[in-house]
């Protein structure tokens, strides 16, 4: 069993809440064939206004995969909930480019880079074509000139997955 931190500091609640989440999703993750099999119920002007607000929930989506992720990976023996959170959050094919994009720069393919951030800020941009784009702004350090870092991630509007991670 994974030792979590003690919560005396405001961070160490934030990974327990968020590692908390987590698991809770990965369990979840039995029940999401089961409701994607299910049949879809025809489109109609509700469903159309339905769909707008799904941009502003992968925008949620990528807080909370970064939010999960960061804290994975800053755990001791945290590497299984980060692959984890990979499996759960990003596409496959997605996946497979980090793998390779890894392999070659020696570096973590979701934050692209080989140390972690000491925050995140998660910023909606655009959608079209079934797609969303949010702006992922990296702390890398603190004090009066804090270092930043910026992602453009990229999320499927129907499935929810995070497709594409770049700068």
């Amino acid at each position: 069993m994974p030792r979590l931190r003690t919560a005396q500091d405001p961070r160490g609640r934030r990974l327990i809440g968020r590692t908390l989440l987590a698991s809770a999703l990965l369990t979840a993750v039995a029940a999401v064939p089961a409701v994607a099999a299910a049949p879809q119920a025809p489109r109609t002007p509700a469903a159309a206004s339905a769909r707008k607000d799904l941009g502003a929930s992968a925008h949620q989506q990528v807080a909370h995969f970064y939010g999960a992720y960061i804290d994975a990976v800053s755990a001791e023996d945290g590497g299984r909930l980060a692959t984890a959170l990979k499996t759960f959050y990003l596409t496959p094919r997605l996946r497979s480019e980090l793998n390779t994009w890894e392999q070659r720069n020696h570096a973590d393919g979701v934050l692209r880079a080989q140390n972690t951030p000491i925050a995140f800020r998660v910023t909606p941009d655009d959608s079209a074509a079934g797609h969303t784009w949010s702006t992922v702004r990296l702390t890398w350090s603190g004090g009066k000139h804090p270092t930043y870092s910026y992602l453009t991630v990229r999320s499927d509007l129907r499935t929810g997955k995070i497709s594409g991670i770049g700068r």
